[in-house]
């Protein structure tokens, strides 16, 4: 009798993955699978061996988005898929879930195609209060910076930030920084086979300028917590639009995986902040069984 092979996408930081997939790796174990931990671009690996690939964590693809999408595109029977990989690593899907209907931070988008001086940047900041400016291909908050509106070496630090990255051929993102995240946090909705499964509570990361490379942050604070019907309903939409685009390549096909993140608005109401389906963080440890879920559905897909 054959035994079922999967790969576990990783990537050189987390080569024996990260602690959420060991889960999952456990999981799938004790169903009598061969879960295999592969770093997704080391080339001794031979994808095709695998009668599943599931992207899991390949935290390092933002400095290599393009390779880690010809790399996709490349490896049989990969979970999520290529082409819904490739969609979600730009987060100008943000203008298509804000275009749907869907209520998102108000963003402004600039581009290295409009040539803005750094005095163009400026006039495009926000006036009062903090914000935020981030690529659109980045993630974990790599590259992301908190400004002060109405202090001048602040705002100056992300004239200078934003014009960089411009320089640098990436495009822009600049957000209003809402205070929610200090106080009531992020909510980030967990979908197992394209059905709800669980949140968490998110605290702040963003603690203030951009520094470095990765910005000055705190650790995540993350606790379980309950959704209302506005989050759920939201979140439900979002990952809804997401499954038409698979669709659209793969018919009847659902997301393996996804996880939204929302914040509060000034109102109360929620806003989408991300939609991932390409390596998010699920938080399997979360909620009993969880980890079981995802085995079994990864293994529905082999039927």
């Amino acid at each position: 009798m054959t035994t079922t092979r999967i790969a576990l996408a990783t990537c050189n930081f987390h080569p024996d993955l990260a602690d959420d997939d060991q889960h999952l790796q456990r999981a799938l174990t004790k169903l009598g699978v061969e879960a295999v931990a592969a770093v997704w671009d080391d080339p001794e690996v031979d994808w095709s061996a695998f009668d599943l690939v599931v992207v899991r964590s390949v935290w390092d693809w933002s400095q290599r988005r393009d390779e880690f999408v010809t790399w996709a595109q490349g490896v049989p029977n990969l979970l999520n898929r290529a082409e819904i990989l490739a969609w979600n690593t730009d987060k100008a899907y943000l203008r298509e879930l804000d275009a749907a209907g869907m209520p998102t931070i108000p963003t402004i988008w600039l581009t290295p195609e409009q040539k803005l001086s750094s005095r163009a940047v400026h006039t495009r900041m926000p006036a009062h209060g903090d914000f935020v400016i981030k690529p659109t291909i980045s993630r974990g908050a790599r590259d992301t910076g908190r400004y002060q509106a109405g202090e001048a070496t602040s705002r100056g630090t992300a004239i200078q930030r934003a014009v960089q990255l411009l320089a640098d051929g990436r495009e822009v993102m600049i957000q209003r920084y809402l205070t929610s995240v200090d106080t009531v946090g992020e909510a980030a909705l967990v979908y197992i086979g394209g059905e709800f499964s669980h949140a968490v509570r998110k605290g702040a990361m963003l603690q203030g300028q951009f520094r470095g490379a990765a910005g000055l942050y705190k650790q995540e604070s993350m606790s379980l917590r309950e959704v209302s019907d506005a989050e759920r309903e939201l979140a439900d939409r979002a990952v809804a639009f997401a499954r038409e685009r698979l669709q659209a390549d793969h018919p009847g096909e659902d997301l393996l995986y996804a996880r939204v993140d929302l914040v509060d608005g000034d109102d109360g109401s929620p806003l989408v902040l991300e939609l991932e389906v390409v390596e998010p963080t699920l938080f399997l440890a979360f909620r009993e069984g969880a980890a079981e879920e995802l085995a079994q559905a990864i293994l529905a897909r082999l039927a």
